[in-house]
């Protein structure tokens, strides 16, 4: 039976009716995805908030490990889990906070939040059970991938996930995505597209009715009841249901239903704009970008500039940082650029010099990327600190300017250069600022300080920086992460685990901290470890390419061929020219017999990358078995150029004999008998020296 169902029908009652002609498991809870409603995590904070109560009691340790999830998604289970945000980002005001979450959060959460339904649905027992999940394609982007984690991830067997969207093709957000809830339905769902259900007669008031739906109700004859009010008359609806809302008490009703009823109401320009900057920071705070994103750039769309100036200066800023941050640095530089254009204020202008500074260096993509122009804004950025009149803030703007030029000088590959200025910051805060002011500004000194010994390869000194860092900040998961990462360089593996591990225990699953956790318990000799670790790299993201070759090759080497050559072609979609794939697919074929596909794939894989040894050797094993022993010698010579040991020593050892070169032969028996006590290697070698001494 399908567990994934995809039904396609312009109104929900139609999929309403579809749904109920469906043999399915008993329907444990129908959800409405509409962002209208409550903006992010509008499908999976509706479910949360139904279950909370038995699964806060039934398993109260979820509610730990997924804090920062449940809180996120759940806003209204404060107080009930334990808080997310304790951390020096979230102690100091939001004007000094310069460290936000990655891209990648909403990715995690949808993990973390699939891990929390797996392990509850586990503890519920009782049979499978059916979620159906309502206007999906009206979902916000955090949602979208909530949806998709759950139609994709194969650790959820008892639960079929029902998504209910209109016709039209579905959308992806703009910008950079992890997660394509468009391409992952059509993979993994069954397609249902119904007729149309019978009428129902309209509401009686279908302009009220509409309202009340807070604008998702899909009945053509609503929207029409509704749009032939006087402008007026439906300022006046949407006025008294954000009032109706607002008393319920549930915050997560401010990053949805009520911004859209003020924004929509009497005064757009003020309480709408105001409602929209509100759900907009919240957002910002809690790496919801996407959604950050279109609350500010409809506050700005209703904001008045001459009227709430303020306002919308707030609204500009952090509408520029939050496109950039998913992907739409071009958006961002236009909105910097109209920013310029409306002021003479240097501060203004300061910050947005710096800003368009980091589009340049950071969030455009990598080839579009410009180093001159990110200088330029940045020394603009610093000229301008520089003539600031009050002494405290001018040295604290001038040092914060120079660090992003520092940033600028990493990616220019001149590390010393970005050392010293990170360092003359250091040293110049400490100076003219009292201890306790700017603490978090100075601790991101200090990291981005360790970054640069890290990139500089000065292990030790990177180290004991983000240890200084950890120790001041102890909850923020990716100092932990960083820790461990330099652990790793330093051949510290237990205590890598340790750091990862911590990592995690602070934050959602990330696929990052797993493959490390795995790499480090291969050298360590734990194989079945690594091997879960780099399995569960590719349940949380099926796309990590690294992971799916480590998995292969640990896989092959236990003799799984079928589930090895499982992992290789889903990475070979992804990445085609990968040389360490294809050497993985030519080693799998010849444990298919696939002799002639594999010499195939082999040379594709050097051609690629002509410094793998792996598949040199490869190469030349499969040539001695086929008795092309003049190639034979010549790819394993290079194998051994590359990486010389014992095995390809000794099969050119073998093909130096079976092609008369004997004491060539004897010289790689020799020195594979130096290393290993190979019985073989000394037999053969005794047969070789025989027939030369006879």
């Amino acid at each position: 039976m399908d567990s994934r169902y995809w039904i396609r029908a312009d109104r929900r009652r139609d999929r309403a009716h579809a749904l109920a002609e469906l043999d399915l498991p008993p329907v444990w809870a129908v959800v409405d995805a509409h962002r209208r409603l409550r903006g992010p995590y509008t499908a999976a904070g509706s479910l949360l908030r139904r279950i909370a109560d038995d699964l806060l009691e039934r398993c109260p340790r979820l509610g730990e490990r997924h804090n920062i999830e449940l809180l996120t998604s759940t806003p209204e289970l404060a107080g009930r889990v334990p808080s997310a945000w304790h951390t020096l980002e979230w102690a100091v005001q939001d004007s000094e906070r310069t460290r936000y979450y990655s891209r990648l959060h909403t990715r995690n959460i949808a993990n973390g939040l699939a891990e929390v339904l797996r392990d509850y649905l586990a503890a519920l027992g009782g049979g499978p059970r059916t979620l159906v999940i309502e206007n999906a394609h009206e979902a916000d982007p955090s949602d979208q991938e909530f949806v998709a984690v759950l139609l994709r991830r194969g650790d959820l067997p008892g639960l079929t996930v029902v998504v209910g969207t209109n016709r039209e093709p579905l959308a992806d957000p703009r910008g950079e995505i992890d997660v394509s809830l468009a391409r992952t339905i059509a993979a993994h769902a069954h397609v249902v597209e119904p007729g149309p259900a019978p009428e129902q007669p309209a509401p009686d008031d279908a302009a009220q009715a509409y309202v009340d739906s807070d604008g998702t109700g899909d009945d053509p004859r609503l929207l029409a009841a509704y749009l032939a009010l006087p402008g007026a008359a439906r300022a006046a609806l949407h006025d008294a249901r954000a009032e109706v809302l607002a008393r319920s008490g549930e915050f997560s009703l401010h990053l949805g239903a009520i911004p859209y009823h003020l924004e929509h109401g009497s005064d757009p320009a003020g309480a709408g704009a105001r409602a929209l900057r509100d759900a907009l920071d919240h957002c910002h705070k809690t790496g919801l970008y996407q959604a950050a994103a279109d609350l500010g750039l409809r506050g700005r769309a209703v904001a008045d500039r001459e009227g709430d100036a303020e306002l919308w200066w707030h609204l500009t800023f952090q509408t520029g940082i939050v496109l950039a941050a998913v992907g739409r640095a071009d958006e961002a530089e236009a909105l910097y650029a109209e920013g310029r254009a409306a002021s003479q204020d240097p501060a203004v202008h300061l910050e947005l010099a710096y800003s368009t500074a980091m589009l340049h260096a950071r969030h455009y993509p990598e080839p579009q990327r410009d180093y001159v122009r990110a200088r330029a804004w940045m020394n603009l950025a610093i000229a301008i600190a520089s003539q600031l009149s009050d002494p405290k803030k001018e040295a604290f703007q001038s040092v914060f300017t120079r660090n992003g030029l520092a940033l600028v000088e990493v990616r220019e590959q001149r590390p010393e250069v970005a050392l010293a200025l990170v360092e003359e910051g250091m040293a110049r805060l400490d100076r003219e600022l009292e201890p306790h002011e700017h603490a978090l500004h100075r601790l991101v000194l200090r990291y981005n300080r360790a970054q640069v010994y890290g990139a500089m390869g000065r292990l030790e000194e990177a180290l004991a920086d983000y240890t200084h860092v950890l120790e001041r900040d102890p909850n923020f998961p990716e100092h932990h992460f960083n820790v461990g990462n330099i652990l790793r360089r330093l051949g510290r593996d237990e205590e890598a685990i340790t750091a990862y591990r911590e990592a995690l225990r602070l934050s959602p699953p990330f696929p990052e901290a797993y493959y490390n956790i795995g790499d480090a318990r291969l050298a360590l000799g734990d194989v079945d470890g690594a091997l879960a670790d780099f399995a569960y790299v590719v349940e949380l993201d099926p796309r990590h390419v690294d992971a799916r070759i480590n998995l292969a090759g640990l896989l092959l080497a236990r003799g799984d061929v079928d589930r090895a050559w499982r992992e290789v072609t889903a990475a070979l979609e992804l990445a085609p020219d990968n040389a360490h794939l294809l050497c993985l697919k030519g080693q799998l074929l010849v444990e298919r017999d696939e002799h002639a596909a594999a010499s195939e794939a082999l040379a594709e894989a050097v051609l690629r990358n002509e410094e793998l040894a792996e598949a040199w050797a490869v190469r030349g094993t499969i040539a001695v078995a086929s008795g092309d022993l003049g190639d034979a010698i010549s790819y394993l010579s290079r194998a051994i150029t590359l990486d010389d040991n014992p095995e390809v020593r000794y099969n050119r050892a073998v093909a130096y004999e079976e092609s008369g070169e004997l004491d060539a032969a004897i010289a790689d028996y020799d020195a594979v008998l130096a290393v290993t006590d190979d019985e073989d290697a000394r037999h053969r070698r005794e047969l070789c020296a025989a027939a030369t001494a006879g």
